[in-house]
């Protein structure tokens, strides 16, 4: 898979790992699990972890042979829908997880962890949400399985309840620094709760993503339609300053006084997830973000064409993050001169985030709906 000279026993992403950053599967499917790529991705590659994406899975199970079997077994007329999808779901992470249950013991539970989704819709009320992580988490059963939760303004609700309630979380589709720092706070109100509730800190994890891919997206495409020299000179750089701002964030958040108190009582800092997405358009190469977003303590959740590019070659150059917040202010400055005003985008791309989850969801009621009527029709 790579064109360095490696050594027995070394990954082909340990020079990545080496720099403090975890490398993640993003868009998990069986077909994953049932070829054995994961596994390889695991041993040879240094793959820490995994993702979910109901659109992948919806795609998947519309394809796949591998789910034919457990979709017959789920064609009963006593089986609801939700508890069907919930049951596809939880086997693809159950499975996962058992794969990645070396990597979880081996770093004390930092890494070899897989986070699944939950239905959006149940995201804007905070007692559904509790509910249905609980349901999820139960149907894993597995102490490296995490439930994912979008960053919404009605999300903040659940994503507190859920780390008080001592749940694993993956926060999702955070756009804007003010939006991150609700996270932060109501991750640490969380917590504060936990630990009254008498629960072991210790034994929680959670991490927040930034989708770098989609900011770039939208920003360059506004970008071309300005088509002025100074906005195509800005292209590719919105994601990564958008990064860098929400590192010294992280860095001064998990630096205070605050979280010492927690961290005396055992509790893990709530890491940062770049998460890439489709692959960047040429002349960029697939891997850009990965060798961009470089900093101790970080997770980047690449898709399987960018972790083989990554394992075939990936030019690294150090820390990325720390110390470059003024370079990230002045993108940010210059965008807002040209009208890419940062609140505004955050909000069109959360709406966008929540438009194109509730379709994959419905996609993915349709497929395994489909899969169970022709399982009980044969």
């Amino acid at each position: 898979m790579s064109d360095r000279q490696r050594q027995p026993g070394v990954l082909e992403l340990d020079e990545l790992v080496a720099e403090g950053v975890s490398p993640w599967l993003d868009g998990l499917t069986r077909g994953h699990l049932a070829s054995g790529c994961l596994t390889r991705l695991i041993t040879r590659t240094g793959v820490r972890g995994a993702t979910s994406d109901p659109a992948a899975l919806a795609a998947a199970v519309e394809t796949d042979d591998a789910y034919r079997e457990q979709l017959a077994g789920l064609a009963s007329d006593d089986i609801c829908a939700a508890d069907a999808v919930r049951a596809v779901a939880a086997y693809d992470v159950r499975w996962a997880c058992d794969e990645l249950r070396p990597v979880y013991e081996a770093t004390r539970g930092l890494d070899g962890l897989v986070s699944m989704d939950l239905d959006p819709r149940l995201a804007h009320d905070a007692e559904s949400a509790v509910a249905e992580a609980e349901q999820a988490l139960r149907a894993v059963n597995r102490p490296n399985a995490m439930v994912k939760l979008p960053a919404t303004a009605e999300g903040i609700a659940a994503i507190r309840e859920c780390v008080g309630e001592g749940f694993p979380v993956h926060v999702t589709a955070v756009f804007s620094v003010a939006r991150y720092r609700e996270v932060l706070d109501a991750y640490g109100q969380g917590l504060r709760r936990a630990l009254a509730d008498g629960r072991r800190l210790s034994a929680l994890c959670s991490v927040v993503s930034l989708p770098v891919g989609l900011l770039d997206a939208e920003v360059d495409a506004r970008l071309e339609r300005l088509g002025t020299p100074d906005a195509l000179a800005l292209r590719g750089q919105a994601a990564v300053a958008r990064a860098r701002h929400f590192y010294r964030l992280y860095d001064d958040w998990f630096g205070g006084a605050d979280w010492r108190s927690l961290a005396a009582a055992g509790a893990h800092p709530q890491r940062l997830m770049w998460t890439c997405g489709t692959e960047p358009g040429p002349p960029a190469p697939p891997t850009r973000y990965v060798e961009r977003l470089v900093t101790w303590g970080t997770i980047t959740a690449m898709p399987l064409p960018t972790l083989v590019a990554a394992a075939h070659h990936l030019p690294l150059s150090g820390d990325t993050l720390m110390g470059r917040h003024q370079a990230a202010t002045e993108v940010w400055t210059r965008l807002e001169h040209l009208g890419i005003e940062a609140d505004e985008l955050a909000r069109t791309l959360e709406a966008e985030h929540a438009h194109r989850l509730a379709t994959a969801w419905r996609d993915l009621y349709a497929a395994v709906d489909a899969g169970r009527h022709t399982a009980h029709r044969a």
